[in-house]
């Protein structure tokens, strides 16, 4: 029996009002990913949207069967998650995360600088945290300025380091 792998798209930060509803930081940047009747996962256990309504591009979900503020409560700190089976192929030029971690990261001249450790997803543009042989991590801009080329089959990122970069290790 094949067993299904779970990407994580959010967590429960907070219960919002008395009717159930619950605040999520999405990690993912599409908000389609929480329309009502999607299918999520919360431990496992699969969970429907009835609603949801975004305050500060944060979505506020109204789950199908959570019907007040104490079950909405004893969610706080649960990731959402889906299927990886349900995840539909992107457009050029842009990667999942849980594709990108483990890429080796390269230079111009093919000079290998490490691993990409975690994606750090901000406002501005995502970050690639990479590890490098040596213990140290630093974080790269994933701007096109940087990130030269990405084959996320061949697990192998090309990037421009920028003077200095390598010395500002976090």
């Amino acid at each position: 029996m094949e067993q299904t792998e779970w990407i994580a798209v959010g967590k429960i930060l907070a219960a919002v009002g008395l009717r159930g509803e619950v605040k999520v930081y999405p990690y993912s940047d599409k908000p389609e990913r929480f329309a009502p009747g999607a299918e999520l996962s919360i431990d496992g256990r699969s969970v429907r949207i009835e609603a949801v309504r975004f305050v500060k591009n944060l979505p506020i979900l109204k789950l199908d069967g959570l019907a007040d503020r104490s079950g909405a409560e004893a969610l706080r700190g649960r990731v959402l998650s889906v299927s990886a089976h349900s995840l539909k192929p992107l457009p050029d030029g842009e990667w999942y995360v849980r594709d990108l971690i483990g890429c080796g990261v390269y230079d111009e001249r093919e000079k290998a600088l490490g691993t990409i450790a975690d994606v750090l997803q901000n406002g501005a543009q995502d970050l690639y945290e990479i590890a490098a042989p040596d213990g140290r991590r630093f974080l790269l801009p994933a701007v096109e300025a940087f990130v030269i080329h990405v084959d996320v089959l061949a697990k192998r990122v090309v990037v421009r380091v920028p003077d200095g970069l390598l010395g500002l290790a976090i």
